[in-house]
């Protein structure tokens, strides 16, 4: 387990960060750095920190000197969890968040059913994490600090980019004025809007639904779930918003984020103002157990739905991420998710490619897995906001005729669809995985992210995620390792049953849920990536096939996709 960060109390909402003026603006001519990533949020962030924990210098240019306002993106991810961890901020999340599996839909009032998003035991991470936005910035912001490689620069606004064969020339605005820069590699990460994106004449393309809803952030000491649960509810059609859909999340800091579906025929600047927020507040409050219960309104604000993304993350030297590759309607907890992911398997392959163990074309397989993600969240969210928010009379009566009879019948249940929740991609069709040859069942075939098991060593408790290396892993399970293995590019974890006497580095499968998680019997073997993706595995490889499938995972034997 990673140690907990002591709890600090600060105002993440009031921080505004210094302008400091850089070596940088007074050099002759553009300095360079191997890495400049464009925008200082939670993908930016986490993509800078990846880079630096693997040792290679970047800098991060921010427009603004503050964290977001709002709630914002509030649900992380188990995945994410893990990947911050990794990075070393992921038990603060957790240590403040408010944690979660159940969720509850509702139809008229009537309460249809409940579903677990992690029924089973043995992980670390639970299946999210509500938490503020703000939050993560801020912890994502403090480890970015402590890491001597990060050169975080507030108020240096981007405002020029040129693509060379070589390099990536940036031009910034400061308080004091104009400077420029040159990068090998520059990542936007800038956000729905990207002006990186608009700089270089890129556009997104999708699908704008025609719905909105409102984000009302209310801090209240009342209980709005019965016996103080931890649980997602979705209303459809309830009485005290009729005709819409309505969402509550439990945050910290007693304060609740209410989602309420509002039409297409609003104004979104009248709807986020007070008078209009808390009236519906209000509402549902007095539908609810805390009914007169006094509350404050946070934040409010307006979205629209929309899915869209880019035809391609990568253009020659600058890459995108996060909302700037690619977007989708709130619903199902994908945006800052897919995003951080995007961070997670972009990093080592930058790394690789900037140490010459890689060539560039290494980086096409980031564009080609992320895109692929891309539209797996983009059609889960698409049939997510076409369930919630019919657009006919025909798909209405479906939905509802679909919600009558969930109550009573599991097949019901599984068409209704109040945000399918994020869950990472498993990137089946990727250049950089080697096919089974051996037969195995379960869900770690090459593409998946491993999964999780409780382990120990030396009677200490671990976890099978936290005992794997930062670069590739051959996990094994065998007592020792073969002797080919040593001395080779990837690190070695042998895995043995409960009781087994092995060598002194050997992991103990304590509930024996490794082994069933990876239908492993004695001496298989599976390759995982650097981001922790399944990329090749055996039931008795030899040291040629192992050797073959690190250079297909590296790209040296990489094939159009």
């Amino acid at each position: 387990m990673i140690p907990a960060a002591p709890v600090r109390d600060v105002d993440y909402q009031a921080l505004e960060f210094a302008y400091r003026p850089c070596a940088d603006q007074r050099a002759p001519r553009p300095a360079h750095h191997p890495v400049v990533v464009v925008g200082a949020g939670p993908i930016g962030l986490a993509l800078a920190i990846d880079l630096a924990q693997r040792g290679t210098p970047v800098v991060v240019f921010d427009d603004d000197s503050k964290l977001s306002t709002g709630s914002r993106a509030i649900c992380f991810s188990k995945r994410t969890l893990e990947i911050l961890d990794r990075l070393g901020c992921g038990q603060r999340l957790v240590d403040k968040g408010v944690s979660w599996s159940r969720g509850r839909v509702f139809f008229r009032g009537e309460a249809l059913y409940g579903f677990d998003l992690l029924p089973e035991v043995g992980h670390c991470r639970p299946a999210f994490v509500n938490l503020q936005q703000y939050y993560a910035e801020g912890y994502l912001v403090e480890r970015a600090a402590e890491l001597p490689a990060i050169d975080l620069r507030w108020k240096n606004k981007v405002v020029g980019v040129e693509r060379r064969d070589s390099h990536v020339e940036v031009g910034i605005e400061t308080p004091d004025g104009p400077y420029r820069v040159t990068a090998d590699w520059l990542v936007a990460c800038d956000g729905a809007r990207s002006p990186v994106r608009a700089m270089l004449g890129l556009e997104t393309q999708g699908r704008v639904f025609r719905d909105r809803f409102l984000i009302a952030d209310i801090r209240t000491r009342a209980e709005l779930l019965p016996g103080g649960a931890s649980e997602r509810w979705f209303w459809f059609d309830p009485a005290f918003h009729p005709n819409q859909s309505v969402l509550l999340h439990r945050q910290p800091d007693d304060v609740w984020r209410v989602d309420f579906q509002l039409g297409w025929d609003v104004d979104p600047a009248e709807e986020r103002k007070p008078e209009r927020v808390i009236p519906r507040v209000r509402a549902f409050l007095d539908a609810s157990p805390a009914r007169g219960a006094e509350f404050t309104l946070e934040w409010a604000s307006v979205y629209t739905f929309a899915c869209m993304r880019m035809a391609r993350f990568r253009h020659g030297r600058v890459l995108f991420a996060g909302d700037a590759a690619h977007g989708v309607s709130p619903f199902g907890a994908r945006g800052a998710n897919s995003g951080i992911q995007d961070a997670e398997n972009l990093a080592w392959k930058l790394v690789r490619v900037l140490r010459g163990t890689s060539a560039p074309a290494l980086l096409d397989s980031y564009a080609d897995e992320r895109e692929f993600a891309a539209d797996e969240n983009i059609r889960a969210s698409t049939r997510s906001t076409d369930f919630i928010t019919p657009k006919s009379d025909v798909s209405r009566l479906f939905r509802d005729a679909v919600l009558g009879l969930a109550k009573e019948h599991a097949f019901a249940r599984r068409l209704v669809n109040s945000g399918r929740l994020s869950v990472p991609a498993t990137l089946r069709g990727s250049a950089l995985n080697t096919p089974d040859v051996d037969a195995f069942v379960g869900e770690m075939e090459p593409g998946a992210v491993a999964a999780d098991a409780p382990l120990a060593r030396g009677g200490e408790h671990t976890w099978l995620l936290h005992a794997l290396g930062p670069d590739f892993t051959l996990l094994v399970f065998a007592p020792e390792p073969p002797a080919w293995a040593e001395g080779g590019e990837a690190s070695v974890v042998c895995i043995v049953p409960r009781g087994t006497r092995a060598a002194s580095g050997a992991f103990e499968d304590v509930e024996g849920l490794a082994a069933a998680r990876y239908d492993a019997r004695p001496g298989t073997v599976y390759l995982l990536r650097p981001d922790q993706h399944v990329c090749a595995r055996w039931r008795a490889p030899d040291a040629a096939g192992v050797r073959a499938a690190l250079a297909r995972a590296t790209g040296d034997a990489v094939r159009p996709a």
